[in-house]
């Protein structure tokens, strides 16, 4: 058995799904199935139980996974530990931002870069609808996202910052003269949608599925980006969610930001892969638990 095959044999134990299976992985869902197919033609037994509505774990499946995990995370631990020996020499820790956070993260990235003055450090943004493929792609080290996150592969670090969520509107909606909204009126608007694999709790964190009595909150055109949310909402047909950074870095003369008066704030994070965590990962993770900012 292969290393990529143990991999994917023990995501699919711990998702029990093959469609996330792959999406994790980065591969299809027909790669997912003929490896753990290839497995069991291997081994002569099931390893799962599929049906049309669930794949659970046979008891040798189970008994697999519980030898291979201890063995599959000490070769991860001794790659990443051969590829931190590396980096430190190189010098280079890349960062995940979003949108206008990035802006924000002077006082972080200068600390960290006393502390550590050979470090080159890289930045790549990423778009809010899809939040951890790049982390898991292996192209940053780390991101920076907003909570809640529950993925079992990632390890979640301390509070960066934290900050109040806006409407944006177009300069003329209904809402662009209001001083403030409650969530409760976005039942009676369009609101813009992500276009991508970001998990639906996380979704619904910053942009809810209903209101606070239960009422549907509608959803309008998905979008990838944030130039296609500024664009989309200055056409005066859509609000969109957003943090109170946006209002500060991308203002447009069609656009209008207005707060939500009932809405908890957003909170920041710093999120990386448990399997490939590094010396300067820790370290820059200790320096935002030194310093998280407020608005």
């Amino acid at each position: 058995m292969e290393l990529r095959d143990i991999e994917i044999f023990l995501t699919l134990a711990e998702e029990l799904h093959f469609g996330r299976t792959a999406q994790r992985l980065f591969i299809s869902q027909a790669r997912v199935s003929q490896s753990i197919s290839t497995q069991e033609r291997h081994i002569g037994a099931a390893l799962f139980e599929r049906t049309s509505r669930v794949v659970r774990l046979t008891p040798l499946g189970v008994d697999l996974r519980d030898r291979l995990q201890p063995a599959y995370r000490q070769l991860t631990e001794a790659i990443v530990t051969v590829k931190a020996t590396v980096n430190g020499a190189r010098g280079v820790l890349t960062l995940g931002t979003m949108g206008a956070i990035a802006q924000t993260l002077g006082d972080t990235t200068d600390a960290f870069r006393t502390l550590h003055p050979g470090v080159e450090m890289r930045f790549k943004e990423i778009h809010p609808p899809d939040p951890f493929s790049a982390l898991r792609g292996g192209d940053v080290d780390v991101d920076v996202a907003w909570l809640p996150i529950h993925e079992p592969d990632l390890t979640v670090g301390p509070i960066l910052r934290s900050t109040p969520v806006l409407a944006m509107v177009g300069r003329t909606h209904p809402f662009a003269d209001r001083k403030s909204i409650d969530l409760e009126e976005l039942a009676d608007c369009t609101v813009l949608g992500p276009n991508g694999p970001i998990p639906r709790y996380m979704e619904d964190s910053l942009v809810p599925f209903a209101t606070p009595t239960g009422r549907p909150i509608p959803r309008g055109p998905r979008v990838g980006t944030f130039q296609e949310v500024l664009t989309t909402v200055a056409s005066g047909t859509s609000v969109a969610l957003t943090q109170a950074e946006a209002a500060d870095y991308y203002q447009w003369p069609d656009i209008v930001y207005v707060p939500i008066a009932d809405a908890p704030p957003s909170q920041w994070a710093v999120v990386w892969r448990t399997g490939t965590e590094t010396s300067l990962i820790r370290d820059f993770a200790s320096v935002v638990a030194g310093g998280s900012t407020q608005p």
